[in-house]
């Protein structure tokens, strides 16, 4: 075992599995409020975000948002925000993540162009501050950091 694996376990992290497309994206699986999805893994986008066609889906409830979300080409999108959800990334999970909601057409339209499956979102650079990821280019895998469990009073 190699010492950042030693010093990951000793760390409580947990490795989680990544998926290089061929556009050199990582895809990532998580369940949002307990639905299973296929996300973009991004470190420059700050936020966690879902698409506006999955709002039912992942039974997103949301209200509107004066933010204006850009990237990937596209400038001044209007977003929605859903608040409380939890998320969960194989043995890490969280509750009350706020989630971006816009119109991620133009993402997944580019990803389609160059033969690549569709993406529910992208996962944001809160989960990875939250989650004290680290990024294994290598093995293609994320550790997240597990929250400590309490003990049980004897």
């Amino acid at each position: 075992m190699s010492k950042l694996k030693k010093l990951l376990k000793k760390g409580n992290y947990t490795a989680i599995p990544l998926r290089l497309t061929a556009t050199d994206h990582l895809e990532i699986k998580a369940k949002i409020n307990g639905i299973k999805g296929v996300f973009i893994l991004d470190t420059g986008a700050s936020n966690t975000c879902v698409g506006f066609d999955k709002l039912d889906h992942f039974k997103l409830v949301s209200k509107t948002s004066d933010i204006k979300a850009a990237g990937a080409g596209a400038t001044d999108m209007e977003t929605l925000i859903s608040s409380n959800n939890t998320i969960k990334i194989g043995d890490w999970n969280i509750k009350k993540l706020k989630i971006v909601l816009f119109d991620l057409t133009h993402v997944n339209e580019a990803l389609i162009a160059h033969k690549v499956a569709p993406v529910d979102g992208i996962i944001g650079a809160d989960v990875l501050k939250q989650t004290k990821a680290i990024i294994d280019y290598n093995a293609k895998e994320v550790h997240l950091k597990l929250k400590k469990k309490k003990k049980k009073p004897k």
